[in-house]
């Protein structure tokens, strides 16, 4: 439109590799992750962006893991890249081994397009080995490639080793150069594979041009690192998605083999498409547009540990006039979630407190407005109104158990699987869980439902706990069987209230804690392949601050 101007914006895909890093391991290599930091718009201070797999026994990985970024010409976008051995489950940083970093602006990136530079350790080139970040623009291709492979006879060449396949695939450059693009898992001692289907973004696996060269190694696992390389071919999407048949069968060919046997060596075995299709990506603007609602419940501690809610030092204090955490909490978090949610009425659960009349039971699943028949709280305001009258009606105890609203929500999830409505519950609590198994068993039953948990830590206790729970270094796990999707976002408040407004401080508390829903969302989508309806409504009806 004449008189107005463009954001100037594109999506970039960063890919990380490195060389020689340092070996901080006794008896094997280093397992080395990268940690990707930015500053959020208006700033300085540093904020976890993303995290590449961990990829056992190696000093030169080659991390599958994109770091997709949009792009702002017009600001200084700073990233900051970490390297660390992972030697446990701990999801603290500090408690593994630091093999390096580097910083750099994402226009840099852009500019350079392929950058190799040292990794730093204390401002300080040493041995700490190269980092290799490759920028390359996305195409606004909304596709995606699906596909599953099969192995016959996979030649093993070790007499002592069974074969353990997995596959790479690169996709080629303008320069003749090959980027990694995606890797699958591996399938245990077997000359007959069958890998599990997976999709790949067609902008990610071709750059959408489906003509685009694709070039797939065949490798056998081994625990140390040195992965066995079996052979190789070359194929296409456009050749990919016809689907089974002759032409998406293909010869392994090693060709170092090749060349020592010469016209003796015939192949290293065969892999075939078993099923290849393109489909549409949908975002989380469609399944909105097409009716799908978010229906939010807010949990809050009620425990004794929070302190006497008359008290100015408890996190509980009622001073209407100087909202506690908790209020700020769920202020901040409600809010953004009120705009969604279709008819602005929340159901409120308390839980760690005994209950009128006699104060005697302690309950863990109960209604803050206190009525049973009609447990729901007109908007954030409602919320706030009820929260302070239970303070009066209630008597702080404990423990903090959370199995038990994690359950509630759960039920009512169950029971809209078909992705009509999706769930969000919000839990604020200052303290340490004290039925962590079973929260954990919650958790692991609930990933399979159209439901997500955030957790939102008030006070100053230790949440060791609670990230835990988060997931995004271990898989939350419960009597062997590990959770489906990743559902649970922990964030402590205290990291948003320090050196700045309430104001400020609410609105980052909001965009972190909400930053993972909507991809929580889409994979309950995709895992169960529910395609967003028709649009209900105009776009111009939709709500205008989509901060999910």
């Amino acid at each position: 439109m004449a008189g107005s101007a463009a954001t100037p914006t594109s999506l970039v895909e960063l890919t990380i590799s490195c060389r020689n890093l340092r070996d901080t391991d006794v008896f094997s290599k280093s397992d080395p992750i990268c940690i990707i930091f930015h500053q959020p718009f208006g700033s300085k201070n540093w904020v976890e962006f993303k995290r590449t797999e961990c990829i056992d026994n190696t000093l030169n990985p080659n991390f599958a893991t994109k770091i997709p970024i949009t792009y702002h010409f017009e600001e200084q976008q700073h990233l900051w890249f970490k390297l660390y051995d992972i030697d446990s489950g701990s999801y603290k940083l500090e408690d593994h081994d630091f093999l390096g970093e580097f910083e750099c602006t994402l226009a840099q990136l852009v500019s350079a397009r392929k950058i190799d530079k040292p990794l730093l350790e204390n401002g300080i080139s040493g041995r700490n080995g190269t980092i290799i970040i490759v920028a390359e623009e996305l195409s606004s291709c909304k596709e995606e490639l699906v596909v599953q492979f099969v192995g016959r006879k996979l030649e093993n060449t070790s007499w002592f080793c069974s074969l353990h396949p997995f596959l790479e695939f690169y996709k080629s450059n303008e320069d003749n150069s090959y980027t990694l693009v995606y890797r699958t898992d591996k399938v245990r001692s077997t000359c007959d594979p069958v890998w599990r289907e997976f999709s790949v973004p067609l902008r990610t696996f071709c750059s959408g041009d489906e003509d685009r060269n694709i070039k797939v190694i065949c490798k056998s696992f081994k625990t140390n690192g040195s992965h066995k390389t079996i052979g190789e071919f070359y194929t296409t999407v456009n050749k990919l998605k016809t689907g089974p048949g002759s032409s998406n069968s293909y010869w392994v060919i090693h060709e170092e083999r090749k060349r020592k046997k010469g016209n003796s060596y015939k192949n290293s075995g065969e892999l075939m498409v078993n099923k290849a299709q393109i489909r549409q990506v949908y975002s989380f603007i469609d399944y909105l547009k097409g009716g799908m609602e978010l229906n939010a419940f807010i949990g809050i501690d009620f425990t004794a540990s929070n302190g006497n809610p008359q008290s100015p030092e408890s996190l509980h204090y009622m001073n209407p006039g100087r909202p506690n955490q908790y209020v700020k909490a769920i202020t901040a978090v409600g809010e953004i979630i009120e705009d969604y949610d279709t008819d602005k009425y929340f159901p409120v659960l308390g839980f760690g407190a005994r209950l009128p009349p006699d104060h005697t039971k302690v309950s863990h699943e109960f209604f803050v407005n206190g009525d049973e028949s009609n447990p729901f709280c007109y908007k954030v305001a409602g919320v706030v109104d009820a929260y302070y009258t239970c303070l009066n009606r209630v008597q702080l105890y404990g423990p903090t158990n959370f199995a038990p609203i994690i359950n509630h929500v759960a039920r009512f999830a169950a029971a809209h699987r078909s992705g009509d409505k999706y769930f969000i519950l919000l839990i604020i609590t200052d303290g340490i869980i004290t039925d962590m198994p079973q929260t954990k068993e919650a958790i692991v039953d609930a990933a399979v439902l159209p439901l997500s948990i955030i957790i939102v830590g008030v006070g100053d206790a230790e949440f060791d706990s609670m990230e835990e729970l988060d997931g995004d270094v271990v898989r939350v796990s419960s009597n062997g069987r590990y959770a489906a999707r990743d559902i649970v976002q922990f964030v402590p408040f205290r990291d948003f209230i320090k050196g700045t407004t309430d104001n400020i401080a609410r609105f980052k508390l909001a965009r972190e804690v909400l930053a993972e829903v909507p991809d929580q969302i889409m994979s309950y989508m995709k895992t169960n392949n529910i395609i967003p309806k028709p649009p209900t409504v105009n776009e111009t009806d939709m709500p205008q601050n989509i901060n999910l």
